[in-house]
C-alpha cells in the first residue's frame, strides 16, 4: 500500500476509465473559462470584483476536480491514515458467495470404499509383518503421514501399528492418536484395504527397543520413494524382524511412482476414513453456526486462513514493510534460527526481490484486505480468522481490521471455559479451525502449507460447490509495486484473474500434490 499521491502520473493511465476523467477534465477547463467572449471585454470597477471573485470559485472548483482526478488514478485509492486502511466502495457481484463455475464441471468423490467386496487383507498369521511410524510435526502433517502410512502397509501387504503423534517440540503437545481421531472408525472403515492393530503384538516384550534400536528402523527411505522401493527394500528386513519401524517418515512416498489404487486409497484414508472425535465436530459446528447468525439472521461468512505468524516471516526470508528496529529484530531472528541461508546478510535483499516478484512471500494483512476489496467484499463480511499470533500484533492487523472490522477468531466465539476442555491438547484447537475453516462459505489462504492445501483439497473433493480462493501472489506483487496503476486496473485484474483459482477441480500432472488437488486418482466423472 502507498500513502495517497498527489502528483501526477504523466499520463501513464493503464485503464480507459482511468483516463476518461482527466480527458474529461482537459475539455471542461477551456469550455468554461472562454464560452463568453464577454470575459475579455472592459468592465466597470464593480464588476471587477465579481469577475474576480467568479475566477476564483472556478479556479478552487477546478482544483478540486483535479484533485479528485489524482486520488481516482492514484493507487488503489487506499489511503493509510496511521494502522487504519481506506479503500473504496466495489459493487458486490452476484457471484461474491458460490463457486460461478462449478456447475460446469462434472466431477465427483469416488475415493470411498466399496461395499459387498470381499476382503484380501492378511491375517495375523498369514501377514509380512507389522510398521510402525511416528507421525511427526503439526496437526496437518500428521494427518498427511497417517494416510501415507496406510499406503506403504498396503504396498507391502503388512501389518500396521497405530502411528504415534509425535510430540511437538514448540507447543509441548503430547495429544495421542486416540485424543483427537476416531480409531474406532479409523480401523473399520479401513478393514477391506488394510490391517490396523491399536498396540504393538503383545508377543514383542521389548517395547523399548523399537522407539529407540536402530536395528529396528528402518532409515534410508528416500523423499517421495516409489512404491517399489518399499517393495525391494523395506519388505525384506520387515519379514526377517517381524516389526519395524519407518523413521523418520515425512514425505516418504511419491504421487506419480505409485499406483493409483494406492493413490486412492490415500483419499480414502484422510476424507473417509480420519474423523475427528464426536465433541470435536460438535464444537466445530456451534462456532460455524455462530457465525452464521452472528447478524441475528442468517448470513454468508469467510474463513481466513492468515500465514503471518513470526516463524513464517522470518522462514519465508521476504522483506516487509517495517521500521529499522523491526528489520533488525527480524534480521536476528534469521541469523540464530537459519544460520545457513543467513551467512553474512548480504544476499538477503536480491532474494527478497526475487521471492517477492515470483509470489513466494506471505500476503500481510492489510494486502490480504485490498484484494478482497477489490474482490467486492463488503465492509460488513463476516470473517474466521485461522492463525497463530500475527507478527507485528494489532498494527500488523490494523489495515485489515479497519476495513473488515467483523473478523473473530474461536475465542472470540467461545467463552473460555467451553475451549478449556480443548485446551488439553492443542492439536485439537488446531482442529476446531481446520472444520471451521471447511464448512465456510468461502476460505481463502494467503500462503502455502499443508493446513491450506488439505482445506482446498477436501472442499474440491466434497463437491467443489464452495469457492476456496487461492491468490495470485505474483499478480499481487506486480501490482502493488506498480506506482502507475489506478484502482479500476487492478480491481479489473484481480477479478479476472482469480475466476479461475476459486477451487475448482484441476487435472492432476505428474508429481502434483494430492492433497489439494485429488482429481485424477480420487475423483470420477459424473
Amino acid at each position: 500500500m502507498r500513502e495517497t499521491r498527489d502528483d501526477d502520473d504523466d499520463g501513464r493511465d493503464r485503464h480507459p476509465r482511468d483516463r476518461g476523467a482527466r480527458c474529461c477534465i482537459q475539455y471542461f477547463i477551456p469550455y468554461c473559462f472562454f464560452r463568453n467572449d464577454d470575459l475579455n471585454r472592459a468592465r466597470p470597477p464593480r464588476s471587477k470584483i465579481s469577475i474576480i471573485f467568479l475566477l476564483a470559485v472556478l479556479s478552487a472548483a477546478v482544483i478540486s476536480i483535479s484533485w479528485a482526478i489524482q486520488r481516482l488514478n492514484a493507487p488503489y485509492l487506499c489511503i493509510k491514515d496511521g494502522i487504519t486502511l481506506h479503500c473504496p466502495h466495489v459493487k458486490e457481484p452476484p457471484s461474491l458467495w458460490e463457486n460461478p463455475f462449478s456447475a460446469t464441471t462434472s466431477w465427483k468423490a469416488c475415493a470411498e470404499r466399496q461395499e459387498g467386496i470381499q476382503s484380501d487383507v492378511p491375517d495375523e498369521d498369514n501377514t509380512n509383518g507389522y510398521i510402525f511410524i511416528h507421525a511427526e510435526g503439526g496437526l496437518n502433517q500428521q494427518r498427511i503421514a497417517i494416510c501415507n502410512a496406510v499406503a506403504v502397509a498396503k504396498i507391502m501387504n503388512a501389518t500396521l501399528i497405530l502411528p504415534v503423534l509425535k510430540q511437538d517440540q514448540i507447543w509441548k503437545d503430547q495429544t495421542k492418536f486416540e485424543d483427537i481421531f476416531d480409531v474406532d472408525h479409523f480401523i473399520e472403515y479401513l478393514k477391506n484395504d488394510v490391517r490396523i492393530v491399536r498396540d504393538i503384538p503383545p508377543w514383542f516384550r521389548d517395547k523399548t527397543e523399537l522407539f529407540t534400536s536402530i536395528k529396528r528402523t528402518v532409515k534410508n527411505i528416500p523423499k517421495y520413494a516409489p512404491a517399489q522401493f518399499y517393495v525391494d527394500n523395506v519388505l525384506p528386513r520387515i519379514k526377517e524382524k517381524r516389526v519395524m519401524s519407518l523413521k523418520p517418515f515425512v514425505d516418504r512416498l511419491g504421487y506419480d511412482n505409485v499406483p493409483q489404487e494406492i493413490n486412492r486409497l490415500r483419499c480414502r484414508v484422510n476424507y473417509h476414513a480420519l474423523k475427528f472425535l464426536p465433541h470435536i465436530e460438535k464444537m466445530a459446528d456451534t462456532l460455524v453456526s455462530r457465525m452464521r447468525h452472528k447478524n441475528g439472521s442468517s448470513n454468508h461468512f469467510m474463513a481466513l486462513h492468515l500465514r503471518f505468524e513470526k516463524g513464517m516471516v522470518g522462514l519465508s526470508f521476504c522483506d516487509f514493510v517495517g521500521t529499522r528496529a523491526e528489520k533488525a529484530l527480524m534480521a536476528l531472528y534469521r541469523l540464530k534460527e537459519w544460520p545457513r541461508r543467513f551467512k553474512d546478510g548480504s544476499h538477503l535483499w536480491a532474494l527478497a526481490l526475487q521471492k517477492r516478484k515470483e509470489g513466494r512471500c506471505p500476503l500481510e494483512p492489510g494486502e490480504v484486505a485490498v484484494m478482497l476489496r477489490a474482490m467486492g467484499y463488503p465492509k460488513d463480511t463476516q470473517i474466521y480468522v485461522a492463525s497463530g499470533q500475527v507478527y507485528g500484533g494489532q498494527n500488523r492487523m490494523g489495515p485489515l481490521r479497519s476495513m473488515f472490522p467483523n473478523l473473530v477468531t474461536k475465542e472470540d466465539l467461545a467463552p473460555k471455559p467451553e475451549l478449556d476442555e480443548f485446551r488439553k491438547h492443542v492439536t485439537s484447537l488446531a482442529a476446531l479451525d481446520f472444520l471451521v475453516c471447511l464448512k465456510s462459505d468461502v476460505f481463502v489462504m494467503t500462503h502455502g502449507g499443508n493446513f491450506a492445501k488439505l482445506i482446498i483439497g477436501f472442499r474440491r473433493y466434497m463437491g467443489h460447490r464452495l469457492k476456496s480462493i487461492k491468490p495470485d501472489k505474483g499478480l499481487m506483487s506486480k501490482s502493488l509495486g506498480d506506482p502507475y496503476m489506478g484502482w479500476a486496473t487492478f480491481k479489473e485484474d484481480v477479478i479476472v484473474t482469480h475466476q479461475t483459482r476459486t477451487g475448482l477441480p484441476e487435472e492432476t500432472f505428474p508429481n502434483y500434490d494430492i492433497w489439494e488437488n485429488p482429481l485424477t486418482p480420487c475423483m470420477c466423472r459424473t
